[in-house]
């Protein structure tokens, strides 16, 4: 889960980090997993990715695998079925496809000041075919409308929270599709409905 949960995860493999950036990690006894949790996965996988390592998982619960499989996450990720399996993939050449923009994806901004919850996020919709932009904040989000043109902008909780300043930036854009996130978003199955509720905005029905 987001929170002191993940930190504990990602302290533990900065305290290996040195020794290894290679990780398996055993996910049979979790029945639980929120948005912020799995966006702290993604964000650990495309850190080691990128240092030449990698965060394997093995054994998943059933719950893992249903929200794996409803949020189209299951490919952001390598997963065995045994500890072994694992273990012994790090001993065969790794390939991780970069994906590249594409002038036909339409373009969605994400705004949250929560790193783990904007990496779900910019994970699931890549996944579901969008070309994702994220930031933290609403100063630099009108910066990106401005250069991106988003057919939609996703604002987080966090993003709502200061009144006044999310209603100037909402004022600035009236021709932007907004897409707000209710404060208890944070379930990783919501994803599904989510990427529904951006595929209704962007093609309604005539």
């Amino acid at each position: 889960m987001a929170g002191e949960e993940s930190r504990s995860l990602q302290l533990e493999v900065e305290k290996h980090i040195l020794e290894t950036k290679k990780f398996v990690l055993r996910l049979e006894e979790v029945s639980f997993l929120d948005s912020g949790g799995l966006g702290t996965l993604v964000r650990l996988v495309g850190t080691l990715r990128s240092a030449h390592g990698d965060l394997k998982l093995c054994q998943l619960s059933p719950f893992l695998l249903k929200v794996f499989e409803t949020t189209k996450l299951a490919g952001a990720f390598h997963a065995y079925a045994s500890e072994k399996e694992a273990i012994d993939a790090f001993s065969k050449r790794a390939h991780h496809p970069q994906g590249s923009p594409h002038p036909s994806k339409p373009k969605v901004l994400c705004v949250e000041d929560s790193a783990d919850l904007l990496a779900y996020l910019s994970a699931l919709l890549k996944r579901s075919g969008y070309d994702v932009f994220t930031t933290r904040n609403l100063g630099d989000a009108t910066t990106f409308v401005k250069a991106t043109k988003p057919a939609l902008v996703i604002c987080g909780p966090s993003t709502q929270a200061n009144a006044p300043f999310f209603e100037r930036f909402r004022l600035s854009h009236p021709n932007v599709e907004l897409l707000l996130l209710p404060l208890d978003f944070p379930a990783a199955e919501a994803g599904l409905n989510l990427v529904h509720r951006i595929q209704a905005l962007l093609n309604p029905s005539p």
